[in-house]
């Protein structure tokens, strides 16, 4: 049996009705978070007391010897060759990588530098 119109007329206008009505809670959800204070919430322990777990000590930590001054020059290198590389979205991006390309430049022309 073929569609009616009034069928078709119904059919679209419950469609635009569910469409709208998905946009909704979403703005009534932001609003309903704007205006609902901030306070401390206390919230039951549900789930029984907590177990701590041991945390080994016993576990040497591992001293790696010192960077050579010439691989961190050239590290610094690397990475001022990667900074010219990368394209800034805006000017705020753009001075915080000149900002970081000149500090690599200071520490590439020093005389030492600094330990890692």
């Amino acid at each position: 049996m073929p569609y009616k119109l009034p069928d078709i007329i119904l059919s679209i206008g419950v469609y635009v009705l569910l469409r709208t009505s998905k946009d909704e809670p979403n703005q009534k959800d932001e609003r309903a978070a704007e205006e609902i204070p901030s306070a401390p919430v206390a919230i039951a322990n549900v789930t029984g007391p907590q177990q701590t777990i041991p945390v080994r000590t016993d576990i040497p930590i591992k001293v790696l010897p010192p960077i050579p001054e010439q691989e961190q020059r050239e590290l610094f290198k690397w990475i001022l060759e990667e900074k010219r590389k990368i394209k800034p979205q805006n000017a705020l991006e753009k001075k915080k990588i000149d900002e970081e390309k000149s500090l690599l430049k200071e520490l590439i022309r020093a005389k030492s530098t600094p330990n890692l």
